[in-house]
């Protein structure tokens, strides 16, 4: 098996893994701000126009679990083209909306599409990886995304200043839906030198998978994982409750608390006084703070186990929301919010491909996609929750008792993870 080990192209999976993933991570960041901005032009109200802006991560959050069955029936490579090409049509929905309504129906296609997307690449990489250096690939891949997220608003920002319209936004993401597509047809598969919609066989994937060194999961765990081609959606759910249960309420809780701290810094930033532009110039710095550690999470995982990035990433979390809560009412409650902000992203990046890295580990060999679909819905269920939890408790307390709830979920979520991640990964992954 170590002979085989230096075969492995990385450079062929980073171009067919990453290179679709930052094309349309780059285009779902150009629409994501304009998104309420559109809407607002079709007449829609303040409020409805937050709907429909929420509306692709309600989107990716009803299509993460069947988004497995998808992948598992049609391969990874085939879901991602066939996410594209929904995607694309979602966003002509939205570029020729004649009202509100229209546009929601949009933006939801995107986010189911999204989901997809996510779930194959994220499967793919599982498969495609080496044991030994898949954290830090998933966290590069999550890197991958975060870089999307931060370049897009821009394209769209000149796009939008060039063309005049708000809607001309939408196809930057239809352009880098078509580019992320024919990069996958294009490009073999590294595993079976497949072009295209073949889907590889399960002996090729088999074989792929003792090429690259990826283990199995223990088989001890109360989560059996069933050796078929594809799983039934709520089978797959059944078989592995437990470590959905137990280790997904954890990541349920990452999710939330990376939510959130999206969500309370600028209700944070509002309630200290700060003006718009120093704002988003804070919130900018510390969103690079964060991108910049994600190679370093996949070099403590890969090096000292996922609970060496997992848990200092939530405790760190914690704190800093207890922080922000304790210094409201000081004098100095502005640098303490900036030097908070950056201790969050600080945090937060030491965390950075925690949830797919776990996801990967815990996925059967053979065919990942339907646990990791339900895998996925655990995250994005927290992170969809979040700001539900911030808002309703501000309406009824205040700000700083929303951050001192948000602490103690983070709390609750590192010993979820410290209780539960030794006894669901083998000893030289924990």
């Amino acid at each position: 098996m170590t002979s085989e080990t230096p075969a492995f192209d990385f450079r062929a999976v980073l171009l067919s893994g990453f290179l679709p993933a930052a094309l349309f991570a780059i285009g779902e960041g150009a629409i994501i701000p304009i998104i309420p901005i559109a809407a607002d032009s079709l007449g829609a109200s303040l409020a409805f126009a937050g709907f429909v802006a929420a509306l692709i991560l309600v989107g990716e959050l009803i299509g993460d679990v069947p988004s497995g069955v998808v992948v598992a029936r049609i391969g990874e490579r085939n879901a991602m083209i066939g996410a594209a090409a929904v995607s694309v049509g979602g966003l002509l929905v939205c570029t020729v909306a004649p009202n509100p309504w229209v546009l929601a129906l949009g933006v939801f296609l995107v986010g189911v599409s999204t989901a997809v997307f996510a779930l194959a690449r994220h499967a793919y990489m599982t498969t495609a990886i080496p044991l030994h250096i898949r954290a830090r690939a998933l966290s590069s891949l999550g890197g991958v995304f975060r870089f999307g997220y931060f370049v897009g608003p821009f394209i769209a920002a000149g796009v939008v200043h060039l063309t005049g319209t708000t809607q001309s936004a939408f196809w930057i993401h239809i352009v880098c839906c078509l580019l992320a597509a024919a990069t996958l047809l294009v490009l073999r598969d590294p595993a079976t030198g497949a072009r295209g919609f073949r889907r590889p066989s399960r002996a090729s994937r088999t074989t792929a998978d003792h090429a690259t060194d990826v283990t199995e999961p223990p088989t001890d765990t109360g989560a059996q994982f069933v050796q078929e081609e594809a799983h039934g959606l709520f089978r797959t759910i059944r078989a592995n409750r437990a470590v959905l249960l137990r280790l997904g309420s954890g990541a349920g809780l990452i999710g939330a608390l990376r939510a959130g701290r999206q969500v309370i810094l600028p209700l944070w930033a509002v309630s200290v006084g700060l003006d718009d532009s120093t704002a988003a110039l804070v919130i900018g710095i510390a969103g690079a703070v964060d991108f910049a550690l994600f190679y370093t999470s996949g070099q403590i995982m890969d090096r000292w186990g996922r609970l060496a990035s997992a848990l200092p990433c939530m405790v760190g979390l914690s704190i800093s929301y207890f922080l922000l809560a304790w210094s409201g009412h000081l004098d100095a409650r502005v640098g303490w919010f900036v030097a908070i902000a950056m201790g969050m992203s600080l945090a937060n990046g030491v965390g950075s491909g925690i949830l797919m890295t776990l996801g990967a580990d815990l996925a059967p060999r053979d065919h990942p996609a339907p646990f990791l679909g339900a895998w996925r819905f655990t995250g994005d269920f927290g992170q969809a929750a979040a700001p539900l939890v911030i808002s309703g408790v501000t309406a009824v307390a205040s700000i700083a008792v929303a951050s001192g709830v948000m602490g103690v979920l983070g709390l609750v979520g590192a010993g979820i993870l410290l209780r539960y991640v030794p006894r669901y990964l083998p000893r030289k992954l924990r």
